[in-house]
């Protein structure tokens, strides 16, 4: 009965109301009223917050909030540079105040204040919100015991609360994203920590982490081997999806690709900075093809360990080149499969695909992006595992990338980024449990962990963790068997 209609008449209006609604009595439905409805316009609106935690994820930070400013064209104060600016995909990564001044939904987080004291100095001085800047004042010194145990759990409650803060005034949240070194003592100890932490009151909330891994012949630490092998132990645990990067990965591309004989860490963090933004430009810009957040984890984790993604992002190049070379699609999809633009040191061809998503940005149309799929998939050095026959999701969004300006990467009509799962990234799980495997054979540095609060069970229940992690990957990249005359049968 309440779904049913009836006419109502008065004076000189006839108005069509529900039963049970109160008629309007002769008069106009009243108008809506325009702050109302602007409000409401949020509520499509998927919002990512993102968590800065240690030095690796701070400096990111400030690279990916730099890009971010320029693809939003806002001023470094956080207001927009023209009313075209105000567009509903401005609301993903920036809350709006009552002044009409955008703020980040960010949160940063640092055990010791140096890192933090030069963002408040930095450009973006003026674009924070100061509560959501939280340093301490003694460092985690390298150690996963001082950041997870001592000294990150005096900092746990308040970085909590700022996230319930900025969590309340979203209207649609769609994850977190964690920006952080698994290496150092921050990163690894207070990153896993607060991972505990979101996993028990946001656990239906994706998370997705970039983790700077350690290098192959690069170390800023010691101990990185036993910071890395108790973080992956956790990220196995509590992240969804895990991009992994690595400094000397990435170093090589800044040397072959934009011809930069000695990069920094600015110089490695804008470049990083390309894939963050390729992965939420769907969320934030109209498209062809759109990829959700929550799309990456369906398509891409095959079973719930196996969530360890291979990054890469082409074209690379600088302004001179791109000037000479025709950047087809063809010619970006065949350069993203290349091993020297993976950014992290494993090479794909000693591995199998599970699956593989293709962020294009720019003027790609569907057309293009089939046929290229369908040379890459022909490629004897693209190598699938059998169990999974697609192999492939793509994303197509209008918008071109957007460079920092004074990078040194050329801005170019299209490009692509890849996310891949690939067995080949196990080749990152061999080395650091080779490494940690001969110090701790030795029980070298363990005491400054024991002293710290942990247990030394937790070194061997992590390493067998990691162990189980490379048998996973075996498994999966193993041929299937099947029993014979199967094939015959009729489902």
């Amino acid at each position: 009965a309440s779904a049913a209609l009836v006419l109502v008449r008065t004076h000189a209006t006839r108005l069509l109301v529900r039963i049970g609604d109160v008629p309007w009595e002769g008069r106009e439905p009243p108008k809506e009223n325009p702050e109302r409805k602007k409000e409401g316009q949020g509520r499509t609106m998927r919002e990512i917050i993102s968590l800065h935690v240690g030095q690796a994820g701070v400096q990111l930070g400030n690279s990916c909030w730099e890009l971010f400013l320029g693809e939003h064209d806002i001023e470094n104060d956080g207001l927009p540079k023209s009313e075209a600016t105000k567009s509903e995909s401005i609301g993903t990564f920036f809350g709006e105040t009552a002044s009409g001044k955008y703020v980040p939904r960010a949160i940063y987080l640092d055990l010791e204040p140096s890192c933090i004291e030069q963002t408040k100095s930095g450009e973006l001085k003026d674009l924070y919100h100061p509560s959501q800047l939280i340093s301490g004042k003694e460092d985690a010194a390298n150690n996963f015991a001082r950041g997870h145990y001592t000294v990150g759990k005096e900092i746990i409650d308040k970085a909590m609360d700022t996230i319930r803060k900025v969590a309340d005034g979203c209207t649609s949240l769609q994850g977190f994203a964690l920006f952080s070194s698994v290496g150092g003592g921050t990163g690894a100890g207070l990153g896993t920590l607060l991972l505990e932490q979101l996993s028990s009151e946001y656990g239906k909330k994706s998370k997705l982490c970039f983790s700077v891994f350690p290098s192959p012949k690069l170390a800023t630490s010691v101990v990185e081997p036993y910071n890395s092998v108790l973080t992956s132990h956790a990220l196995l645990e509590y992240a969804e999806v895990v991009n992994v990067f690595d400094n000397e990965a990435v170093y090589d591309i800044c040397k072959s690709n934009l011809e930069l004989s000695r990069p920094n860490y600015t110089n490695l963090n804008r470049l990083l900075c390309q894939v963050i933004s390729s992965m939420t430009a769907s969320l934030r810009f109209d498209g062809q093809l759109n990829v959700d957040i929550n799309e990456f984890q369906t398509n891409l984790v095959p079973y719930p360990r196996i969530h360890f993604m291979l990054t890469s992002f082409a074209p690379i190049v600088t302004a001179e080149k791109a000037m000479r070379e025709r950047q087809s699609v063809q010619d970006i999809t065949s350069a993203a499969f290349e091993p020297g633009t993976m950014m992290a040191k494993c090479d794909p061809r000693h591995g199998k695909y599970m699956a593989t998503c293709l962020l294009y940005r720019g003027d790609v149309v569907p057309k293009d992006v089939n046929m290229a799929v369908q040379t890459a998939k022909s490629k004897r050095t693209v190598q699938f595992v059998d169990w999974c026959p697609t192999g492939f999701k793509c994303g197509i969004n209008s918008q071109p990338m957007h460079p920092v300006p004074g990078s040194e990467i050329a801005k170019v009509e299209r490009n692509v980024c890849m996310i891949a799962n690939s067995t080949a990234i196990s080749e990152v799980f061999n080395r650091i449990n080779h490494k940690f495997d001969i110090m701790y054979s030795k029980r070298a540095f363990v005491h400054w962990y024991v002293g710290e609060g942990m247990e030394e069970g937790e070194f061997s229940e992590a390493r067998e963790d990691l162990a189980c992690l490379e048998k996973d990957y075996d498994e999966v990249g193993a041929e299937s068997v099947h029993a014979p005359g199967a094939e015959d049968e009729e489902f």
